[in-house]
């Protein structure tokens, strides 16, 4: 009986077209804002705040990029570390090289550079889809590796790149709790610009691309203009995203860090967490970054109540193996994702406790 909608009428179109038009909804967000600002950042401790919370966060930026893309456009990219790292050697660049370059600035210029970069290899996307164009992207990868290992000027003539001396508006980003509040807060604003761009005209062409482009060429959509849009859109918040990964949660980092592995994470978290949902980013991100320290820790107990000893090498391997049977066990049981058994649970509450 909680999250009934009975005399929550609307007088206005602006009051219509709101983003949380149930009443509840609006009340349980601004509490995990109160949450999320005001009691997280001082009431966790600092080993949570680096190695889950601002993790959580960064991830969750990008895998929003990639849902934009994939989801809601419908054209498959395996390049999202490619995408990722052009944003945080660009913003590197920029940074070190531009004297009192702002770090704000720089992390937008950095993914101004995963745009330009994600919209080249964009363009096969005019010509092929499905599998052709997952591999055409997948190329993106393999040339980002190549030029950050082969041309230095990009790495600075140095192995690994690190990153001191960061400030927003004078106040210096060295703390758990200050690193916290930027992603937390970057994340958030490009959130709702996303969720706003997707509720309107732009957004309906990428998802009338994505159900049937030729229909929607005949109905006067620019594929080329939809597909290049979304590729530009994506690739700037991947970026936005690279840039944060390096400079935030690494501080020191090669090309390495954004190998084909964050790419498939990247693809499988807006999978799970459900493809053409803003929500689903953010239940697939803590999926992919919560359950493999939960089962770092349930597996020895558990481990433990039959006798049994297991080493850190069988504990690793035996995440992996729960984590691929639980992604195929989402794929058949709910193929829609995470968000899709939300949006279920949300109606039943709807009409409980009648059964129609």
């Amino acid at each position: 009986m909680l999250y009934r909608e009975n005399g929550q009428f609307k007088t206005t179109y602006r009051a219509d077209q709101q983003i949380f038009p149930i009443r509840q909804d609006r009340i349980v967000m601004g509490l995990l804002f109160i949450l999320a600002f005001g009691v997280a950042p001082f009431m966790v401790s600092e080993y949570l705040l680096r190695a889950i919370l601002i993790p959580f966060l960064i991830i969750s930026l990008a895998a929003l990029g990639v849902n934009i893309l994939v989801g809601y456009c419908g054209q498959i990219s395996l390049g999202s570390g490619a995408f990722m790292a052009v944003g945080a050697y660009g913003a590197y660049n920029f940074f070190v090289r531009v004297p009192g370059m702002p770090l704000i600035p720089a992390l937008l210029l950095g993914a101004l550079c995963a745009t330009v970069f994600g919209i080249l290899f964009g363009l096969p996307s005019l010509r092929v889809k499905g599998l052709y164009l997952a591999v055409t992207t997948l190329a993106a990868q393999f040339f980002a590796d190549w030029m950050f290992l082969r041309i230095k000027w990009f790495t600075n003539d140095s192995p690994s790149v690190s990153v001191i001396g960061m400030q927003v508006f004078g106040f210096p980003i060295e703390s758990a709790t200050s690193k916290y509040l930027l992603c937390l807060t970057i994340l958030a604003v490009v959130a709702l610009l996303a969720k706003n761009l997707l509720r309107g005209a732009v957004g309906r062409e990428w998802m009338a691309i994505r159900d049937m482009d030729v229909a929607a060429a005949v109905i006067g959509i620019r594929p080329m203009y939809a597909k290049l849009s979304a590729f530009a859109v994506s690739s700037f918040i991947i970026g936005l995203a690279g840039g944060l990964w390096g400079f935030v949660h690494l501080g020191a980092w090669e090309p390495a860090a954004f190998s084909f592995d964050i790419s498939f994470r990247l693809l499988f978290m807006v999978i799970i967490g459900g493809l053409g949902s803003i929500l689903g980013g953010f239940l697939g991100a803590a999926f992919i970054t919560l359950l493999p320290l939960a089962l770092s820790q349930a597996l020895p107990a558990l481990a433990g109540l039959f006798g049994l000893t297991i080493s850190t090498v069988g504990v690793s391997h035996a995440e992996l193996m729960i984590f691929g049977a639980l992604i195929v066990w989402f794929l058949i049981v709910e193929p829609h994702g995470l968000a899709k058994l939300w949006a279920i649970g949300k109606q039943k509450l709807r009409l409980w406790p009648f059964p129609h």
